[in-house]
Order: C-alpha cells, then structure tokens, then sequence
C-alpha cells in the first residue's frame, strides 16, 4: 500500500480548474468560492487553470465567458490563467518519460473489447496493428493508494483491480485528463487541491502519475457536490442553470451556506467585495460539510456584524 508523500512546507498555493462545456453554474461556483476561501483563510494564492484539452466537449466562447463570470463573483486570481491548449509540450514530455522508463504502453484495445473485463484493463485483447493506439500507464498489480482527504477522511484504493491501466494519451490524440492534471498542478506548484467531491476516486490514479515521474503530491480536499433533486450531479442535470453574473450576491451566500457557513454575518453585506471580505473575517473551515444537506438556513441581518455592512476591498 503506497501513502502520498506531501510538500506541507510550501507555501499554501491553491487552484479552480474548470472545463470550458459550459457557462458556470452553482457546482462550479461552490468549488470556485471553496478553494478561494481556502487559500485566503491559509495566506496563500490562488490560481485559475482553463482545461481545455478536450475540444469535442467545448463550448466556444465559455472559457471567457467563465472568466468574466469569475471576475463579477470577485473571484480573480493572482496570477494569469493559463490554458491546458497551450501546454501541449510538457505533457508530451512527461508521457515520454514514461515510456522511456517502461511505465507507459500502446494500447489500440476497444472499449467494447474490454466489456468482458469490465472495463479494466489489465492486458490487451485487441489487435495491436488495428488503429491508431492509445497510450496507458502500467499499474501493477497491488496498486493499492491511501491518502487522507482533508474533508473527506481517509481513502484507499486498488488502483489496479478497480481502475486497471489507464489512458495517458487517447487514441483520438487528445491528452487524458490524469496526465494533463498532475503536470499542471506540479509545474504550476500547487499545494493544495480543493475541488468537487466527483473527482474523488480519479485522484488515487494522479498519486500513482505523481510517483512514476517523480512529483510531490499536493494535499487533497474534495467539498461536497451541488446534486439536483434527484441526486444527480448538477452539471449533468437539466437544472444546472448558469448563475447570474450580474447579480452575483444571491449566489454566493447560498454558496457560502452550501459550505456549511453562518449565513447571518453577510446579510448586511451591499456588495462583492463587501461580501467576500465579510467571508475571509467569519470563514470556519471546521464547518465544512463532507455532504449536502437539502435545507435553507434561516437568515437574520447583519446588525450584529458591523464589519460586513458597508463596501470595501478584499484581502
């Protein structure tokens, strides 16, 4: 069984990656606002990272239109964005580490070929000549990972019985989101990973990437996800409407009470940065919810928060 070793020394420095499919709505913005939260509550920084790697996916014109959504909300980063598109070179890179260190292999195996297997790849069962191949990285047998999430509590898994080998490089010549991910948060020098509780199970399989080329692995924290009434993902359901960056208080208190926060101390806030300076003052990671639970808290004024009534700057 493998532990992550982490870089706890380092200066806290914090990210939001989101996926141009689409404008932001209340998941991502929780994710947004909860990683933003941490790394000001740590005196860190924080960065933003377009993944834009999968062109089939995007939608034109959203990673703008995400960054100006982030901009309204008072969510801006302290260096400038970087795009996955535009990073092409230090994945190719990486990937031929691996397969220079024999940790990486072709596969033109189809998914319906390893239907039988579950879907796991654990050897190739399709002809090796047929099509353009993937590559995959090579997991032992016995890949069982352990790391402790800093919400979520202590998680293992056997990489290779559950995941199998997994693809690095697609067969379409898209980058694989494990590869890309692992590159950019250790060449961007993050330390803290803050995002939705969806990516959980993938980050086992960054902690083996992490080990096979020789980076430090970040400390994790996955909030919980914003589920639709009948308990599907939001991005994933019709009722993942954008939130309004022209009226972005609304969303952000209820995204400050989805993170377990007090809702009082920001009802007397007039503005964004009102808003967001009031949360850096009252923020309490330890109420941090590890689930959602389906209820509106009840709301009073900010009378008793006189700090949090008028403008100002955050900090």
């Amino acid at each position: 069984m493998t532990s992550p070793a982490t870089t706890p020394s380092a200066p806290y420095r914090g990210r939001f990656a989101p996926s141009p499919t689409g404008p932001l709505h209340a998941g991502s913005l929780l994710a947004a606002f909860g990683s933003w939260l941490l790394a000001r509550a740590a005196g860190g920084e924080w960065l933003v990272r377009i993944e834009d790697i999968d062109p089939p996916r995007e939608v034109p014109g959203a990673a703008d239109a995400q960054l100006a959504a982030l901009s309204a909300f008072g969510l801006v980063a302290d260096r400038p964005p970087v795009r996955q598109s535009e990073r092409h070179p230090l994945y190719r890179a990486a990937l031929d580490r691996l397969v220079e260190a024999g940790l990486a292999f072709p596969c033109a195996c189809s998914r319906s070929e390893l239907a039988a297997q579950s879907g796991i790849h654990r050897r190739c069962v399709g002809p090796a000549s047929r099509r353009t191949p993937a590559w995959r990285l090579r997991v032992p047998d016995g890949s069982v990972v352990a790391f402790e999430d800093g919400l979520q509590g202590p998680v293992v898994q056997d990489v290779a019985a559950e995941v199998g080998d997994f693809v690095l490089l697609r067969a379409d010549g898209c980058w694989a989101y494990q590869l890309a991910v692992v590159v950019d948060d250790a060449d961007q020098g993050i330390t803290d990973i803050v995002r939705g509780a969806d990516l959980l199970d993938s980050t086992p399989r960054q902690i083996l990437l992490q080990r096979a080329l020789g980076l430090p692995t970040p400390r994790y924290l996955h909030l919980p996800l914003v589920l639709d009434p009948e308990g599907r993902k939001l991005s994933k359901s019709s009722a993942a409407q954008p939130v309004d960056p022209a009226d972005p208080l609304p969303a952000l208190r209820r995204a400050w009470e989805q993170l377990g926060q007090d809702p009082a101390p920001l009802e007397g806030a007039g503005s964004v940065d009102a808003l967001l300076r009031c949360a850096l003052v009252h923020f309490d990671r330890a109420r941090l919810p590890a689930r959602l639970h389906f209820h509106r808290a009840t709301t009073t004024t900010g009378a008793d928060h006189p700090e949090c009534a008028s403008g100002g700057t955050t900090s």
